[in-house]
């Protein structure tokens, strides 16, 4: 999976692939051959050869904007995938009173909060997905009715896919 990143004012380019429990990131070219583990979402122990990372994801907000803390450091990092989506598109798109959550990456669905016809606050988790080892709560940006949820739980869904709609 090719990706663009921002941190702190500077684009890299992000390259993952997740073969037999190994993790191979490329960053601007440098290859990092990783193992991680995770007993809780958002937490993470990263080895690198010997040395062991302790990682925190959070999910700022509606798109691909994440904190992630190591060695007591917080980063501020932005996410999105160049074939799927355009600059400056968020998870989340709004059409006549409705509101779409889109997948921001690919990924695969490990919960759905909500059934269809359940009234959601602004902010109010929908479903959860799980990209890159990290699980993202999908977040409705508008109160109102789910009218739809067009994925399932196990479910792989590419960046850009409408998972649910809210009016």
């Amino acid at each position: 999976m090719r990706l663009k990143t921002r941190l702190t004012d500077r684009e890299h380019e992000l390259t993952i692939d997740t073969k037999s429990g190994r993790t191979l990131a490329t960053v601007d070219g440098r290859a990092y051959e990783l193992e991680v583990h995770s007993q809780v979402a958002g937490d993470y122990l990263i080895f690198n050869g010997a040395e062991v990372y302790e990682c925190k994801v959070r999910q700022l907000g509606f798109g691909g904007t994440f904190q992630v803390t190591v060695r007591g450091r917080a980063y501020r990092i932005e996410i999105r995938d160049p074939k799927k989506l355009r600059a400056g598109q968020n998870s989340q798109h709004r059409h006549h009173g409705t509101s779409e959550i889109v997948a921001p990456m690919p990924g695969k669905v490990v919960r759905v909060l909500v059934e269809v016809g359940a009234e959601v606050e602004v902010g109010q988790g929908v479903l959860v997905v799980e990209a890159m080892k990290m699980q993202n709560e999908m977040k409705s940006l508008q109160g109102g009715k789910v009218v739809s949820i067009r994925v399932a739980q196990g479910e792989t869904v590419n960046a850009g896919d409408v998972l649910a709609v809210v009016e």
